[in-house]
């Protein structure tokens, strides 16, 4: 067991609403204060895999989601205690506004519940643009609504003046929460956009990187950096044992009967497990890759735009991301489609999520797919988000009929599938729905799931690549 460890200065930054600039505020903080000295973790709140993938340029370590309701409330301090190893200081991004939270559920997963969970003090974003001395009315409503959330600070965005400025300072002073910076409007700071958010740093690297820096300018020129650093400093000091995905797959082993199974396989060749990457498939968990090499696993990750599978592989993750923006260029790497529709037939393990499903499919918006799945998907003008409840609809070699999870759907298309196909349907949703296809060593779904959650999951899977790969146990 890791011995406890004292959680670095921490503090998250938080918003009334979306829309408010935090996104831009947080990456600016973390860019600028790498700038200054820093070594910075940077963590979003919630299951969004766009902005980790900013703060991943920002700091220069991976971004990391922190998400009570994927994770469990009582992982989240040790993936962060775990996540900020070998940083001075963390900057948590919030999701929505600070009290927002899974729906029905008074605030659970909200920022305000992760700022709880980890003690840490809150810098409040505000949009001031289109207000004055009401800005204070709003920063005082924000404190007085949970005394359990402490705002430490403000940051005023999108003022347009020094005579704005000025009026908005009024309005705020009363409240005693002291001011940090104020970040005035430029058009630097405009990210390309698309129908699911932002479009990801791994697909315009230069941009990403031209935004990042003018964020850390503005920031730099507009924020108080000493303050803000000591506002973080002021978090209390708690002491958590960081999550370990050694650990983890040792405890999932021992709440199983499989245990041999699940256990880290063990020393000597380590099955290849192909992870797709690249701009296509770039929404995936840090912590995914981590999980499958403490497993036994040796984790490639490699472009389906432009690369065939990795030599030796033994089994095939295919992550989130945005396929329909690129299905005449996956079509095109004729050379991969058909390599992964003849080694899925010959016993492939694979887990595909979201765009994975699609990628699977016969065609994507009439371009051919592998066709490992039968099934045809499109795009639509519809938006399906939300956490999702969902139950094992069959026993496969990643998971048992009946077992229930947790994750995360976010997408615009949708999946036809064929008549008379002879598949199972991965998942029960609430209300009889039924979701994703699997059988035997392919689990196919829409679903998004932090493994963290279920470490059974990826221990099955290297077991299944090890199998497969004809590796002793």
């Amino acid at each position: 067991m890791t011995d406890p460890a004292r959680l670095l200065p921490r503090i998250v930054v938080a918003a009334p609403s979306s829309g408010a600039g935090k996104t831009t505020v947080a990456v600016g903080l973390m860019a600028a204060l790498r700038r200054a000295g820093h070594t910075v973790a940077g963590f979003k709140v919630g299951p969004d895999y766009i902005d980790p993938g900013f703060h991943a340029v920002a700091t220069g370590r991976p971004g990391r989601n922190l998400d009570p309701m994927l994770s469990g409330e009582e992982r989240v301090a040790p993936l962060f205690a775990h996540g900020s190893a070998g940083a001075d200081i963390a900057v948590v991004e919030g999701v929505m506004g600070l009290y927002d939270g899974a729906l029905g559920t008074e605030g659970y997963a909200s920022t305000a519940h992760v700022s709880k969970l980890l003690e840490a003090p809150v810098v409040l974003v505000v949009d001031a643009s289109a207000a004055g001395r009401s800005v204070g009315a709003v920063v005082q409503g924000f404190v007085a609504f949970d005394t359990g959330v402490r705002i430490v600070g403000v940051i005023l965005n999108k003022v347009g003046s020094d005579r704005h400025e000025a009026e908005v300072r009024a309005g705020v002073a009363p409240t005693g929460v002291p001011v940090l910076g104020v970040l005035r409007r430029d058009t630097r700071l405009t990210v390309p956009s698309r129908h699911l958010g932002l479009i990801p740093a791994d697909e315009q690297r230069e941009q990403a990187e031209a935004a990042v820096d003018a964020a850390a300018e503005l920031v730099r020129q507009g924020v108080d950096l000493e303050a803000f650093v000591a506002a973080a400093r002021a978090a209390a000091p708690i002491e958590v044992t960081a999550w370990d995905p050694s650990a983890e797959l040792t405890s999932a082993a021992a709440l199983t009967s499989a245990a041999a199974e699940l256990t880290p396989a063990p020393e000597g060749r380590r099955p290849v497990i192909a992870m797709a990457g690249g701009p296509v498939f770039s929404f995936r968990y840090t912590e995914t890759a981590e999980l499958l090499v403490a497993a036994g696993a040796e984790v490639v990750t490699f472009d389906p735009l432009h690369e065939s599978l990795p030599e030796a592989t033994s089994a095939l993750y295919l992550g989130g991301g945005f396929p329909e923006m690129h299905a005449e260029a996956l079509s095109d790497n004729a050379v991969l489609r058909e390599r992964v529709a003849s080694e899925v037939a010959a016993g492939l393990p694979v887990i595909a999520e979201c765009a994975g499903l699609l990628y699977l499919c016969r065609e994507l918006d009439g371009h051919r797919m592998t066709g490992v799945l039968p099934a045809t998907a499109q795009m639509t003008s519809s938006l399906t988000l939300g956490y999702r409840t969902a139950v094992a609809a069959n026993t496969t070699a990643f998971f048992d009929e009946g077992r229930r999870v947790r994750g995360h759907e976010f997408h615009r298309t949708a999946v036809h599938l064929d008549d008379d196909h002879n598949w199972s349907s991965a998942w029960y949703l609430p209300g009889g729905n039924q979701e994703g296809l699997s059988r035997g060593r392919v689990h196919a779904s829409y679903l998004h799931l932090h493994w963290t959650a279920t470490p059974d999951v990826p221990a099955r899977f290297v077991a299944a690549a090890r199998v497969h790969a004809g590796l002793e146990k």
